[in-house]
């Protein structure tokens, strides 16, 4: 049985990215009014509920780990092309998160949370005894040396956009996740309950530490990533989870839960299309320059949103899925 609530998490994933990204490549700073808020709090959990989403539909398509290298091969050489005019691009990280998992496949979820802390205090030490700053320009938010073979490790693996270490916690996680009977609404009710304790617990200790140099390594910022922003980020991804389990049978035959279930099956298609074309258009019509207000940016980014919900409901009568879910699957299996 599909689960028409991870469908509904993904495509809310997607547009979180999606106003997250537009407002960054527009170069619209951070303000106080209420859209800027929104979006700012939407920066890294709406990447954590990505990869966690994509640790539970591992764990629940249980595919072979020959089905699950190839596709992480496919990820990687689109990622790749996609990093040439997108600088955070997130589609090779996945590839290196599913390769990081298969030799833990078949691993239970308590195991799994064990080695997901394990990660993230790992990545925790890296960023406490390594240099954070090599490779960037935190001017421009480039990375000076990625198409090097050290700073492509560096950039994958400790410091880049969404690094290894910690990130793949997140897919560790959704994997233990994706092991517990999600359509039941016990499971959906403690998803909820625990993911926003978490949330708040995550936020504690950024709030009781006034110390400049002390509130860096306490942040939830996605920047860097520390222990206090993965257990956050984790927490508020799966009460939205659980929030669309216990939701979407409810809405799943209405309009709107149907067009956001079926553009939640094409987020990987979505994805590419948010850069090529949403961003695309911005540079042609000369709005990637910080010109834009953060009201005009979030109503660009709701009507880009809104054009792919239209787009998935008249896809549904071409294809079963999208164009580039139905090439990874007849390359990749």
């Amino acid at each position: 049985m599909r689960l028409s609530g991870l469908d509904i998490a993904r495509f809310l994933a997607f547009s979180g990215m999606v106003l997250v990204n537009f407002r960054i490549a527009a170069e619209v700073p951070a303000t106080t009014d209420l859209p800027s808020l929104f979006t700012t709090l939407l920066e890294g959990r709406a990447a954590a509920l990505f990869v966690i989403l994509a640790g539970i539909g591992t764990a629940l398509a249980n595919p072979p780990a020959a089905i699950l290298f190839r596709r992480a091969i496919f990820l990687f050489v689109l990622g790749l092309i996609n990093l040439t005019i997108f600088d955070a691009d997130i589609l090779h990280f996945y590839a290196l998160y599913f390769i990081c998992a298969l030799p833990v496949l078949t691993w239970p979820s308590q195991k799994l949370i064990l080695l997901a802390g394990g990660v993230t205090m790992g990545g925790f030490l890296a960023l406490i005894t390594l240099n954070y700053d090599a490779g960037w320009d935190w001017e421009s938010y480039t990375y000076q040396d990625f198409w090097t073979v050290s700073g492509f490790l560096r950039h994958s693996f400790f410091n880049g956009w969404h690094p290894v270490l910690p990130w793949v916690a997140f897919f560790f996680i959704g994997m233990a996740v994706g092991r517990l009977d999600l359509a039941t609404p016990c499971t959906q009710h403690r998803l909820m309950v625990w993911g926003t304790a978490a949330t708040l617990a995550g936020l504690i200790p950024s709030l009781l530490v006034h110390d400049p140099e002390l509130a860096e390594l306490v942040t939830t910022a996605p920047i860097p990533p520390t222990p206090f922003y993965i257990l956050s980020a984790s927490g508020s991804a799966l009460a939205m989870v659980g929030l669309c389990l216990w939701a979407g049978p409810k809405i799943a035959n209405g309009l709107m839960g149907r067009a956001m279930a079926l553009a939640g099956r094409q987020s990987l298609t979505l994805y590419l299309t948010h850069i090529l074309l949403g961003m695309g258009l911005l540079e042609e019509l000369g709005w990637l320059n910080g010109s834009l207000s953060s009201g005009a940016i979030f109503l660009y980014s709701l009507g880009f949103i809104l054009v792919c919900l239209i787009y998935a409901l008249i896809w549904q009568l071409v294809g079963k899925r999208g164009p580039l879910e139905a090439l990874m699957r007849r390359t990749a299996g």
